[in-house]
């Protein structure tokens, strides 16, 4: 959603938005493993303008709990929770501890969490 949140609908979105410290740790790793020069200096300012906009939510021991939560229910649908997907969970976990919802353009990537977090369509 960061990645193409000017051209979202502000009618869609709640007045007040957070991300989480894991999607910043991601929008940090991107410039290192940018392709070319000018890819770089457009992932280093989506960067900067999303630290200097949102408050960030840590991933903190009510996430590490709810962590456990969101394992349990991705398991528990036949899905994997482990790998490359554990960021993705992480921040599920992060919204459900701070009890708001996570707003995504891809839902998919979070099915079998809706007892746990209120998923969001973009």
């Amino acid at each position: 959603m960061i990645l193409d949140l000017e051209r979202l609908d502000p009618e869609g979105l709640p007045l007040e938005l957070a991300i989480s410290t894991l999607t910043l740790a991601e929008l940090a790793a991107g410039p290192h493993v940018a392709s070319d020069a000018k890819e770089r200096g457009v992932r280093q300012d989506r960067l900067q303008r999303t630290e200097a906009t949102f408050d960030a939510l840590p991933f903190d021991a009510a996430a590490a709990r709810a962590y456990g939560r969101v394992h349990a229910a991705v398991a528990s649908a036949g899905r994997k929770a482990q790998g490359a997907r554990a960021v993705d969970l992480m921040i599920a976990a992060t919204a459900a501890a701070a009890d708001v919802p996570l707003y995504t353009r891809n839902t998919d990537d979070f099915r079998g969490l809706e007892d746990v977090v209120n998923v969001v369509a973009l």
